[in-house]
Formats: structure tokens, sequence, C-alpha cells
């Protein structure tokens, strides 16, 4: 059984070393890699990978290594393809905290801007031109 944040963070602050620590607790950490957790969600919503790809607006090449686990991502690929999935704030906000990436935050202006197209279903190019008008960069 998983322990809870409290138990683990108690095992923590007793550990000796951080090495023994990290392999002993490997279980109880909750990142998923994010190759795993797409295909997952293909499955789910029935949407091919290249369909996801197209919308994402990503290179096809370097989103197949994404998606075969070769490549980790930066955080903005990673919610590129979250566009290219249609997923919603929900979903997104899971898929970041599953796979280890900060969850989008509203009191970072930028993040509002990502979240304000998430929730109203906003496509990629949607999303950069309102981050372009609000002097950010793109998600690319």
């Amino acid at each position: 059984m998983k322990k809870s944040t409290d138990e683990l963070l108690n095992v923590l602050k007793q550990s000796r070393d951080v090495d023994s620590y990290l392999s002993q607790e490997q279980e109880n950490f909750s990142a998923r890699p994010l190759h795993s957790y797409f295909s997952d969600l293909f499955r789910q919503k029935g949407i091919s990978p290249s369909e996801c790809i197209q919308s994402s607006g990503l290179d096809r090449t370097y989103c197949y290594q994404i998606l075969s686990g070769a490549k980790r991502p930066s955080r903005d690929k990673a919610l590129a393809l979250c566009f290219g999935m249609s997923l919603g704030f929900e979903e997104t906000q899971q898929l970041l905290k599953s796979t280890g990436y900060p969850m989008l935050y509203p009191r970072n202006e930028r993040d509002s801007v990502i979240i304000f197209a998430l929730q109203r279903k906003l496509s990629i190019l949607d999303l950069n031109h309102l981050l372009y008008d609000a002097g950010y960069d793109a998600v690319q």
C-alpha cells in the first residue's frame, strides 16, 4: 500500500542519505512516464497519435520520439500535445500532475491564458495567438 504524503515526509526526514530513500520509496512516487499516460489516453479517447500530433502543431518526428518514450519533452511541448488531444483543463492538470510537470497556476499570467484556452477548447493556434497578444512565448 502506498504511504500518505505525511508518512513519506517523515521517512524522508529520518533518512540518512537520499539515494537509499529514493530506492526504497520508489513505489510511492507519483510521477508516471508521459508516453505511458498518453498511450492510455489514446485508447480511452479513441484518438490516434497521428491525429494528436497533427493538431498539436509540433514536429512529427519529435512527437513520435516523445510518444515512444525516447524523449522527455518540456512542459510546453506536453501542453501542446494536450491541446492536440483536445483535453480540458482538469484532464490537462491531471496529466501534468501525474507525469511530474508543474500544474497550471492561475496566479501565473501566462498559465492563466493557457487555462482560458483549455476551458474554451481552443486550438493550439488560437492559444498561441492569445499568448502572443499578451506578450508571451507560444506553446511549442
